[in-house]
């Protein structure tokens, strides 16, 4: 924060304004592919921007600036070593069979009339167990959009059905990049994040399920034969055991224990590699391409799905899918946009800009309804202007974790707002990355999907209407000026 007086809204909304128009030139461009590279140069340029305005307009020392933008690295530095184990655990769950064996007992419950609530829980628990809701619908949701089409399900309906429970593993899975960040940007520990979201969570989720419940017991369907097929496929790929099913117990347990989330991802990882070991040695043999079957060669196969990209050729092209891995090495994109962002976050601090910005908010602010309601719509806004859940995330953090610092409420609450808000809605944005890429893999547009996706709709909601009733809401200073309790 600076002394003195603050920038103007309209000098500081500048640097907001540039990144806005600079991405959607880059995503109309690069389309999904913007990640790899073209956003972090975008938003280094809006970095250079803002900073030239603090030197010139306000006369701020570069140093203040660099060490704003060291001391913000440095704050998600720990969200960046999670990042690398997140990835790492997601090929050896993959490659062991923890989660094609979680895919497989969970087709078994693909009744027609309840193939809609069905196909949420499933997306629902791989993307917890893989951590990622890309992955959850670029393999099993393409599946399962085959099997809901041959059941005479619209797209619509069953795309809603896919995102609504992938997203809700996105949202609270421990290995999910968004929910790290999330913490991560508003000093939270991992897991009371998670715990805390719950409260607004498991109700919409819930609401979403019943919903999809009614919808497929009214519906009339057709064959399931797709369901044997592709449960086939998995058992001719894979050593399909119960026995791989006691990881995610581990790893619950691990979890529910409040073991720190770097010793537990290490371990769910490690657990996940004796079993890829054990289970899958013939896998591993092909990802090693060393064509000789010994113990060079699975030492070789299992680091090179702990770190690296993997493929495995199974005949069936959604499993192909589905066995791709990218290991530590597919989340340095992520990475290298979270401290590109984190560079434009600490300019935007140092320079008062964000301070300047965040007093338009606070005039909304009078009660603890509104400040959550604020937040809803900063971060929705936020979604549709960077068309990035990951920036909007860093950004919509910033912007009221010192707010909420001095109105007396737990970074939690921010947290899981900002998740809330962010997370689950920018899939809903057809030029945002995620809504981009999801109607792209899935086949279905944005806006004909949007209607269904009911846990992504609520969430927000839910957010606002926990507020009001200020259920689990702790505010530390009860006469915080300019905001009540209520």
């Amino acid at each position: 924060m600076t002394k003195g007086k603050l920038p103007s809204a309209w000098i500081s909304i500048i640097p907001i304004v540039s990144l806005v128009i600079l991405l959607f030139i880059t995503i109309n461009t690069f389309g999904s592919d913007a990640l790899s590279g073209a956003s972090q140069v975008v938003l280094l340029t809006s970095t250079a921007i803002c900073s030239a305005l603090a030197i010139i307009v306000s006369k701020i020392h570069w140093k203040k600036i660099e060490e704003a933008i060291c001391n913000n690295i440095l704050g998600v530095s720990v969200a960046l070593i999670i990042l690398l184990l997140i990835g790492a655990l997601s090929g050896a769950w993959m490659v062991s069979g923890v989660v094609p064996t979680l895919i497989y007992y969970g087709m078994q419950i693909l009744h027609p009339h309840f193939f809609l609530v069905s196909c949420c829980i499933i997306c629902a628990v791989i993307s917890v167990m893989t951590g990622s809701s890309w992955t959850t619908i670029a393999t099993i949701g393409i599946a399962l959009m085959g099997i809901g089409e041959a059941q005479g399900f619209s797209t619509g309906w069953v795309a809603g059905a896919i995102i609504s429970g992938a997203y809700f593993g996105d949202k609270v899975s421990p290995l999910s990049d968004t929910t790290v960040l999330a913490s991560s940007v508003t000093n939270t520990p991992l897991f009371s994040h998670i715990r805390y979201m719950m409260f607004t969570t498991v109700p919409s989720m819930t609401i979403t399920l019943l919903i999809f419940l009614i919808a497929g017991l009214s519906h009339e369907s057709g064959s399931a034969d797709q369901i044997v097929e592709f449960s086939n496929s998995l058992k001719e790929t894979f050593n399909i055991s119960l026995w791989l099913l006691l990881v995610p117990v581990i790893t619950g347990v691990l979890i529910s224990r409040k073991v720190p989330s770097i010793i537990t991802l290490f371990i769910s990882a490690a657990l996940a590699g004796v079993c890829a070991i054990i289970f899958q040695p013939h896998l591993l043999h092909e990802i090693s391409g060393t064509g000789v079957e010994d113990s060079i060669s699975l030492f070789k196969g299992t680091f090179m799905t702990f770190y690296g990209s993997t493929q495995v050729e199974t005949g069936n092209e959604a499993l192909n899918s589905l066995v791709a891995t990218r290991g530590m090495a597919g989340m340095m994109n992520t990475i290298w946009l979270i401290i590109c962002a984190m560079c434009f976050g600490g300019a935007m601090t140092a320079s008062g800009m964000l301070e300047s910005i965040t007093s338009v908010f606070l005039r909304f602010m009078k009660k603890r309804a509104s400040m959550v309601a604020s937040t809803v719509v900063a971060g929705l806004t936020l979604n549709i202007c960077t068309a990035d859940q990951y920036i909007s995330i860093i950004l919509t953090g910033n912007m009221f974790k010192d707010i909420y610092k001095k109105q007396g409420y737990e970074s939690r609450l921010l947290s899981r707002t900002t998740e809330d808000a962010v997370t689950v809605t920018s899939v809903l944005i057809p030029w945002n990355t995620c809504g981009m890429t999801q109607a792209t893999i899935l086949g279905v547009g944005t806006l004909t999907y949007l209607p269904y996706c009911f846990f992504n709709l609520i969430s927000p909601l839910m957010s606002i209407f926990i507020a009001i009733l200020g259920f689990k809401i702790k505010q530390h200073h009860e006469k915080t000026e300019g905001l009540t309790a209520g």
